[in-house]
């Protein structure tokens, strides 16, 4: 268990140190502060929870970044697993707070089938947390996340939990999540481990009555979803779980129930499991006597009937009033239906909704106004505040205090602290913006202040994915990216070009290839590069193609496999360098790009297969130091090598430490790594002779480390791209 640059002169002394050697010991730690590069959010945040113990107290859950609390003095959101170095822990698949004990709240944590799972218990608001393993699989970051919530704590002994799994039927536990236990009477056992691909709903949710609750007394009526086909969508016991009986349900899946202070459940119903294939579902009531009736929005089925309804809320201060949203509903759009009188009339509120988004203007990235969100599945209203409503998106968290009112319904996001995006790449370039980013599904930015979320600016073309990034060393306005693009969007180029630091882009499109002829170039496959001048770009298609008019005509490379990754030298506008794994060698043009030929690597090893990362969003093995011609560092496998005459030969360059990932500063040299087994963030200032550890225990994100870099122009600034927890930028505690 776990508790808790001047600059050429400059970067010309940048990496240069005393010859490489081995230590024994780790070193000592140098401290480092660390704060997020401010996006808002960005991902997907299958619910949002608040306590009914406390007003003002709320947490939310995010697939692959961890879980969050809202803190309503500092009115910010405090990231609750920055300490957690378990990978899967940080997919969180279910949250409930305590309802009596506002210090307390579990966690149901595990991010695919296959990964370590485990419930975590915290008796200060998540602080710290006791980490329990268990037996039963879990997905927080698998189809079907929305559902839920499948850890529930019983209102009479909150020492009872129960847990809804979705491959291994119902579980207990009678002592706060220590030990679990199948319910043996529970009848849907599960299907086990899915296939490669394969979704399991499984047991979708459990809701216990807390009408009647007595202090150390479990309650009796227990409810429990299903979101498996054949197996009965809804179950009920009236026993504390001894037996169960099935509850009569319309012919879907049972996504998500809340029942209310009069223990009245609502429950929303989805043929898909969510988040992207539900097609059609309904709203059902249940009474105390355990009878069911259809209170579906009458205008959702006039508006076509289409998406299931994955996000449910009930007023536990306004007794009948209610709120559903839907998901995967692509004609008519998402929206969210408010009833006062127990289903007997809705109100859909996305006609009299409107958003502020200007304090995060990122969320217009796609080119069109902010619109009522996508992937809605968390839904929550306040228990204290049935005007205070919140619900989740694929891309942010909006709230609004107005949900009483008669007029507009003002929607802002409510994300000051959230930070839960995948970064795919970054640089820092030598001049402009201190840091460019490329994400996954929110394309990128150019981020000129680190504290403030970004505008929109890779557009033309727009790509969901930014896969590689390249800037020119003397002329660091032009900045070259590729990418990739939604399947239902037009493929007209996955590559742009820049002259103005990103602020403005251009489409670069590369001729047809191969027979019958295709335009390789918009697979997003192939990474584009620029030299040190920015006239000329190479872009790695199956046949390397080189231009030096923006463009507009292309020449074939000769003596560069095809697909292989070029990096242009930070200095001279007429070298460019690659590393050819299936021949085991370094290859350099002299020319401009025209050509490549091999120079002679002396010191690498021979294999240099490990040297290219293979898939588009693949970090590049091969570096050019800015501000020194034919300065060079490759990784091989979990070594580093340089070589500061072009590449004619290497010397090792990374000590004792197993090298992950790399990358170069003004003053130093920066990796992922592990060193005395100890796996963190590492700093050199002698080309990797010795190594200094730079993150800490309390900084570990999960270790879901995506890329990093140092920045050219000031000292000691590493930026850190995580799966999950957003972008990072550390600095010497003392140089802040």
């Amino acid at each position: 268990m776990q508790l808790r640059s001047r600059l050429s002169c400059l970067l010309a002394l940048a990496l240069v140190g005393t010859a490489p050697g081995v230590l024994a010991e780790p070193p000592a730690a140098t401290p480092y502060r660390w704060s997020n590069v401010t996006v808002g959010a960005g991902g997907y945040a299958p619910n949002i929870v608040f306590s009914p113990a406390e007003r003002g107290l709320a947490y939310l859950r995010t697939d692959m970044g961890g879980a969050y609390r809202w803190d309503a003095k500092d009115r910010h959101w405090v990231p609750l697993q920055d300490d957690n170095a378990v990978s899967s822990h940080m997919g969180i698949e279910s949250i409930a707070p305590d309802p009596r004990d506002p210090n307390v709240v579990y966690m149901a944590a595990g991010m695919n089938a296959r990964e370590p799972a485990a419930i975590l218990r915290s008796a200060d608001r998540g602080a710290t947390w006791r980490v329990v393993p268990v037996p039963f699989a879990m997905g927080g970051n698998e189809p079907g996340r929305g559902l839920g919530e499948r850890l529930a704590v019983d209102p009479g002994d909150p020492r009872t939990l129960f847990f809804g799994s979705r491959h291994d039927g119902l579980w207990r536990s009678d002592d706060a999540g220590a030990r679990w236990r199948r319910v043996p009477g529970f009848p849907v056992k599960g299907l086990g481990l899915p296939k490669a691909r394969e979704g399991h709903g499984g047991v979708s949710f459990v809701a216990i009555d807390p009408t009647g609750a007595q202090p150390g007394k479990r309650s009796q009526r227990i409810w429990a979803g299903v979101a498996q086909t054949g197996a009965g969508a809804l179950w009920r016991s009236d026993d504390g779980g001894k037996s169960w009986t099935a509850a009569d349900a319309p012919p879907l899946l049972a996504a998500k129930g809340v029942v209310d202070s009069r223990g009245v459940l609502w429950v929303g119903y989805s043929d898909g499991i969510g988040p992207s294939d539900a097609k059609t579902g309904a709203v059902w009531r249940y009474g105390r006597d355990g009878s069911g009736r259809d209170v579906t929005p009458p205008d959702w089925r006039t508006s076509g009937a289409e998406g299931g309804f994955l996000g449910v809320a009930v007023a536990r201060s306004a007794p009948g009033t209610v709120a559903v949203s839907t998901i995967d509903r692509r004609g008519a759009g998402d929206s969210l239906w408010v009833t006062r009188d127990d289903g007997a009339h809705w109100e859909d509120m996305g006609a009299r909704s409107r958003r502020d988004v200007s304090t995060s203007p990122f969320l217009l990235h796609e080119g069109k106004g902010a619109d009522f969100g996508h992937w809605i599945s968390g839904l929550a209203i306040d228990p204290f505040d049935a005007g205070h409503v919140a619900y989740t998106t694929g891309a942010t968290v909006y709230a609004t205090a107005g949900m009483s009112g008669k007029g507009a319904i003002d929607w802002a996001p409510w994300v000051r602290g959230i930070e839960q995006t995948a970064i795919i790449t970054l640089i820092s370039p030598t001049g402009g913006a201190p840091l460019v980013s490329g994400f996954g599904d929110l394309a990128g930015f150019v981020h000129r202040d680190l504290t403030r979320s970004p505008e929109p600016s890779f557009i033309n073309p727009y790509l969901s994915n930014t896969n590689t990034l390249d800037y020119a060393g003397r002329a660091p306005n032009v900045i070259v990216r590729s990418g990739s693009l939604y399947v239902d969007r037009a493929r007209d180029a996955s590559l742009g070009r820049s002259e103005d630091g990103g602020a403005t882009w251009v489409p670069v499109r590369v001729p047809p290839q191969g027979a019958p002829p295709a335009r390789d170039d918009l697979m997003g496959e192939a990474a584009i590069s620029v030299s040190a001048d920015g006239a000329t770009m190479l872009v790695s298609t199956r046949i390397p193609q080189m231009t030096r008019d923006g463009g507009r005509s292309w020449q074939a490379v000769r003596g560069l496999p095809g697909r292989t990754r070029t990096v242009a030298d930070k200095v001279d506008p007429r070298a460019f360098w690659a590393v050819d794994t299936q021949g085991g060698r370094l290859l350099a043009s002299r020319d401009g790009g025209a050509s490549f030929a091999p120079v002679a690597g002396r010191g690498l090893p021979k294999d240099l297969v490990p040297a290219g990362r293979q898939g588009r969003e693949a970090q590049s093995a091969l570096l050019a130091t800015p501000g020194r011609s034919g300065d060079l560092w490759l990784q091989a496998g979990t070594r580093l090598f340089h070589s500061s005459d072009g590449g004619a030969g290497f010397v090792p360059a990374s000590g004792a430490l197993s090298v992950e990932l790399f990358g170069l500063g003004r003053e130093h040299l920066f990796a992922i790594g592990t060193l005395g087994g100890v796996r963190g963030i590492w700093r050199s200032a002698d080309r990797g002779a010795s190594w200094t550890r730079i993150d800490d225990d309390a900084h570990r994100w999960g270790g879901r480390y995506r890329v990093i870099a140092g920045d050219p122009r000031r000292a000691g600034r590493v930026y850190v791209g995580t799966d999950g927890r957003g972008l990072f930028y550390g600095d010497p505690a003392a140089a802040r």
